[in-house]
């Protein structure tokens, strides 16, 4: 919501879409004008990112990703959302507060390098996960984040992630209570039932 709580217009959006474009083909050319140092460094700052995130990036709270194995240029281009408030969600948006670009791929690099989530533990359900396959087949899910969702580039690895974090994140897209880098995710989740949405959570979360 906007200030004085009137919604955003779709010209707002479609603004920040082309201000985040632009940020990303700085960050992919490497030509990012430079903020001041942050106070602390990455290093003195990571243990508090992975007090919420999980030790090793391995998230145990619920509504909060799993960052282990992200995809680096996903991860810088996701906090240069929040730092520029193109993404909101308040802790991340004081916790890249100051930070600048080569904090901002320090961090990226760091999670990358981090053990990837583990799938689901506990009985599988054999007929959701062919019928989620099917799904997944058809919206062409395993086209861009790769046969195994490991991502790759700005589409992120999301194969082992927290299965409510996957529901929050699908519903938002849907909802356009989340905004990304560009339309795909809302373009494709548009058609698709919330139903279809917790079983395509599911799988992913179980992806092995």
């Amino acid at each position: 919501m906007a200030e004085g709580g009137v919604p955003p217009s779709a010209a707002f959006y479609g603004n920040r879409r082309r201000r985040v474009r632009k940020f990303v083909a700085a960050l992919a050319l490497g030509c990012f004008a430079a903020l001041p140092a942050a106070a602390q460094t990455v290093q003195e700052r990571l243990p508090t990112c992975l007090a919420c995130h999980g030790e090793n990036g391995q998230s145990q709270n619920p509504g909060v990703p799993s960052l282990g194995a992200q995809q680096a240029f996903y991860v810088t281009v996701q906090l240069l959302m929040f730092r520029e408030r193109m993404r909101i969600a308040e802790p991340m948006n004081d916790a890249t507060k100051g930070l600048s670009d080569d904090d901002l791929r320090s961090f990226a690099d760091i999670i990358s390098k981090l053990p990837p989530p583990q799938p689901a533990e506990g009985p599988v359900d054999a007929a959701r996960i062919e019928r989620t396959r099917a799904l997944v087949q058809q919206n062409r899910c395993n086209f861009c984040h790769t046969p195994s969702f490991a991502g790759q580039e700005n589409v992120p690895h999301i194969a082992g992630q927290r299965e409510d974090y996957l529901i929050k994140s699908l519903r938002g897209y849907k909802d356009n209570s989340r905004h990304g880098y560009d339309d795909s995710m809302a373009e494709v989740t548009a058609p698709i039932t919330d139903a279809q949405l917790l079983d395509l959570a599911y799988y992913i979360a179980r992806v092995k």
